[in-house]
């Protein structure tokens, strides 16, 4: 029994610090009209300048997605730790936009470590018998983590000081606790070889995993999408279409996106996976569909319920993706193979949100979410079908 407390007791220890790493690539997020204002720069900037974070935990994932199954989950999650602080440090200091871009970039370079990294460190440290609690802290800490970036953010723009140097300074010091934490807590890697033994990974996959990896990957693509769309844009359609000018509003607004995903984690653990992944494609459908409504009539209340509706879905189906592939990969190569799913993720939170950002300049930012809308809404329809002619069954 107290085993078991002291492996919950680190499993949500490393929860915490995954969801302080994460917190820190969205906490720009209700800041960024500052920024226009500040540098001049347009919606499109805005979204290339989001992008860059995703494209960089690409090319970390398929370069070193695997590196922890290697040299140990603590090493790489210290770097991502200290590309966090650095990225932070880019923000408090930007004098121009190369900041924003270079600071954008070092938070990738941070998320993409801790992305497969604490996902199986999490796993690893929970009690035998624990794994489909420890995929709920995971995905909790992610997501949560995700949420309280613009949250933190939104709050200390419009109620503190400094603005756009106060939320910086504080997620530097809860950067100083994580490393703290991590100092602390044991290796779970036995069998360790050195940094020079990892090889890009790729998009290769054990034989196992591909049959539940192409339906997870898809849901998380749509899911991701979404989000991607919510934390880049919808911060400026609520000033520009809806006339919010309060920061803690639109940070709220984008949380409340990643909270719902955490509620949707918790049905995703009643329902199975079998079932989770097809009822979370029908709950980002409607969070589309609402999203869709919103833009239309500019309805604020459509904008929350798409927010919670959608964020339900992703929580669903992301934790059922999650579960199918780590369940169906081996142990040498589950993080590898989380890398390769949070892979297909971002792609999702990036190219659609560049497309957005693209459509604006000449339809507008309404016509260039509908379009976003109906897209996504036609590739999560298939989705959906696709499940549920082959339904994915995993025992947690």
């Amino acid at each position: 029994m107290d085993g078991d407390r002291r492996g919950w007791r680190r499993c949500f220890l490393i929860g915490a610090v995954f969801a302080v790493c994460m917190a820190g690539t969205t906490l720009p997020t209700p800041l960024y009209s500052l920024y226009q204002e500040k540098f001049g720069f347009s919606e499109l900037t805005v979204t290339v300048v989001y992008a860059v974070y995703a494209f960089a935990v690409i090319g970390v994932l398929l370069a070193v997605g695997n590196a922890s199954d290697a040299v140990g989950r603590r090493p790489v999650l210290l770097w991502g730790l200290g590309f966090a602080a650095a990225s932070a440090g880019c923000f408090l200091g930007a004098d121009g936009l190369g900041w924003l871009y270079v600071g954008r970039l070092l938070s990738g370079l941070s998320a993409g470590l801790f992305t497969g990294a604490a996902t199986a460190y999490v796993m690893e440290l929970a009690p035998p018998g624990g794994s489909s609690r420890a995929t709920f802290v995971a995905t909790a800490a992610n997501m949560g983590g995700l949420g309280c970036g613009p949250l933190l953010a939104g709050l200390l723009a419009q109620y503190a000081a400094w603005p756009l140097y106060l939320p910086f300074a504080v997620h530097l010091a809860l950067v100083a606790g994580s490393v703290g934490v991590l100092l602390w807590l044991p290796e779970t890697v036995r069998e360790r070889r050195p940094l020079v033994s990892v090889r890009p990974q790729g998009t290769a996959l054990p034989t196992e995993v591909r049959a539940v990896f192409v339906p997870a990957a898809t849901a998380a693509f749509v899911g991701f999408a979404l989000f991607g769309v919510f934390t880049a844009v919808s911060p400026a359609f609520l000033a520009q279409s809806l006339h919010v000018d309060n920061r803690a509003l639109s940070g709220l607004v984008v949380a409340l996106a990643f909270f719902a995903s955490i509620a949707g984690q918790l049905v995703a653990g009643r329902v199975g996976v079998a079932r989770s992944l097809p009822l979370g494609c029908a709950g980002l459908f409607a969070g589309l569909a609402l999203l869709a409504g919103a833009l239309w009539w500019d309805l604020l209340p459509l904008i929350v319920l798409s927010a919670l509706a959608g964020g339900v879905g992703q929580g669903l189906a992301f934790r059922g993706a999650l579960s199918a592939v780590a369940a169906a990969s081996p142990a040498d190569r589950r993080a590898a193979v989380i890398s390769a799913l949070f892979v297909v993720a971002y792609v999702g939170i990036s190219v659609p949100v560049i497309g957005v950002g693209v459509l604006t300049g000449p339809i507008g930012l309404e016509g260039a979410g509908l379009v976003f809308i109906a897209c996504m809404a036609v590739l999560v329809s298939a989705a959906a079908a696709y499940l549920l002619r082959r339904p994915v069954r995993v025992t947690a």
